[in-house]
């Protein structure tokens, strides 16, 4: 009778006849090369190291110095690293190369990528809880994304990278004779490997996946969240339009921090700012006629006095500023002005002008697509907010709550804002009056000027025509 002995390796085997190992990455080869007599070094017999050849008296003699095949060893392990990490053609996304600032244009966004940024580079030294990237397509998640991957890669540390729909086509293919590796190592392996990223949750995370997929990637998260796993997370999708289950372990404050690299409504507020429009961008504090010479004394002094304000709110914007006047007496110039000089110390500034306001917020509320909350959201916390040219206009009792929503807000919480307005306080609407008008935390500056600019165009008369006269030709 012929006996046959049971290896290890035979009850490490899946009945489909593929190793079980949780270490097996996708490719089909095995995590940890078994080292054989082929492989062996012949200088240090797998030590990796061997004693120094100095001679007696040498300060190296007799010391164990590192072999010849430890750095092919190490870039060996390198290499196959990489390729278990499943980062083909994502090496070059580094935290060298990326643009510190991210692409947009927008003051606001800048900030929030680099912020990201910190917690990306903070995280790659140390990789603990769950990090999750949100924005639009474009933004940078998969760039930070992969540079933490690759970062983790250079330390020599097991990362996993793989977009989620790759993931659910993978675990399908795994049931497929012909996968190289079996469904049960493949989701062992995701599991459980040190750190998992998970490019763009988006489809899958909105409910876009059949019920048996959609079960798996819940199971995933499930099993890293309860036994607290490193992961790293992006999606274009918004926390609010994710499901209970999967939200609930995203957001988790106690295990996750939630990143937003670019605000969706920061695209709309980009179009309604109207600090880049030609004319607005050239009205400073420099080219200000503050002395008004053409103009009467108590004139002069009303226009002198709106100056001072707006350059001592410029330099310290606190509670709110309110300029009353008529078209032409420079309210909208010194709030520009107040507005570009902060930008021009970098700091964050919206100049808003009040009819666009309502007609965007009409727009957004119209379409139903959830953008005038965010937008009405967006400008209450906005750090220093212009209205210009706020009136009676005629609009909607809805809008006009809104409106009403954002004032009594930004009055509540005592946020920076000036206000500018062709009407006087008693001619506003008394809700919005009583907040302008509020000495506690307002200062009201009515300007008198006619005209505050010295070089405004003249109307020149024109010469009248000569009357030609018209004759009846006589009838006979």
């Amino acid at each position: 009778m012929i006996r046959r002995t049971i290896s290890k390796e035979d009850t490490d085997t899946s009945s489909t006849g593929k190793s079980a190992d949780p270490e097996t990455p996708a490719s089909g080869e095995t995590a940890l090369e078994q080292t054989t007599e082929e492989n062996v070094c012949p200088l240090c017999r797998g030590a990796g190291f061997v004693y120094s050849r100095a001679a007696v008296g040498h300060p190296e003699y007799g010391k164990a110095v590192p072999c010849d095949c430890s750095g092919q060893k190490e870039e060996e392990k390198r290499q196959r690293l990489a390729r278990i990490s499943n980062l083909a053609g994502l090496d070059r996304f580094t935290f060298d190369n990326l643009i510190p600032e991210g692409r947009s244009q927008d003051q606001n966004n800048q900030m929030l990528f680099k912020k990201a940024v910190e917690a990306s580079r903070e995280y790659a030294k140390n990789p603990e809880g769950w990090l999750v990237f949100l924005g639009p397509s474009g933004c940078g998640k998969t760039h930070l994304a992969a540079a933490i991957a690759n970062e983790r890669l250079k330390q020599g540390s097991n990362t996993f990278f793989i977009t989620a729909s790759n993931l659910l086509d993978h675990l399908r293919s795994a049931f497929n004779p012909g996968s190289p590796i079996s469904y049960d190592a493949l989701f062992d392996q995701v599991r459980k490997v040190p750190l998992l990223i998970l490019d763009d949750l988006s489809t899958s995370a909105a409910g876009g996946y059949s019920p048996w997929a959609h079960e798996k990637l819940l199971q995933i998260l499930d099993y890293r969240y309860v036994n607290r796993l490193p992961m790293v997370v992006t999606s274009t999708v918004n926390l609010e339009d994710v499901e209970d289950k999967v939200r609930t372990r995203l957001s988790d404050p106690a295990l996750s921090a939630v990143l937003t690299l670019e605000e969706s409504s920061v695209h709309i507020l980009s179009q309604l700012d109207s600090l880049d429009l030609p004319l607005l961008k050239t009205m400073t504090f420099e080219n200000f006629d503050a002395e008004g010479r053409h103009l009467k004394p108590e004139q002069r002094i009303s226009l002198q006095e709106a100056y001072r304000l707006a350059m001592d709110f410029a330099a310290n914007p606190e509670d709110w500023l309110v300029f009353l006047g008529g078209n032409g007496c420079g309210k909208t110039h010194l709030a520009a002005a107040v507005a570009n000089h902060r930008r021009s110390l970098g700091q964050p500034v919206l100049f808003v002008v009040v009819p666009d306001l309502l007609d965007l917020l009409r727009s957004t509320y119209s379409s139903e697509s959830g953008s005038a909350f965010e937008l009405l959201e967006k400008l209450k916390r906005e750090p220093l907010l212009i209205l210009d040219d706020f009136g009676t206009e005629a609009s909607t009792a809805w809008s006009q709550e809104k409106l009403y929503q954002l004032i009594n807000y930004r009055y509540n919480a005592r946020l920076p804002t000036v206000i500018t307005s062709y009407f006087s306080l008693d001619q506003i609407e008394g809700r919005f009056s009583s907040r302008m008008g509020d000495s506690r935390m307002s200062t009201v500056i009515a300007i008198t000027a006619p005209d505050y600019r010295i070089d405004r165009p003249r109307q020149v008369e024109q010469p009248q025509r000569p009357v030609r006269k018209q004759f009846r030709r006589q009838q006979y």
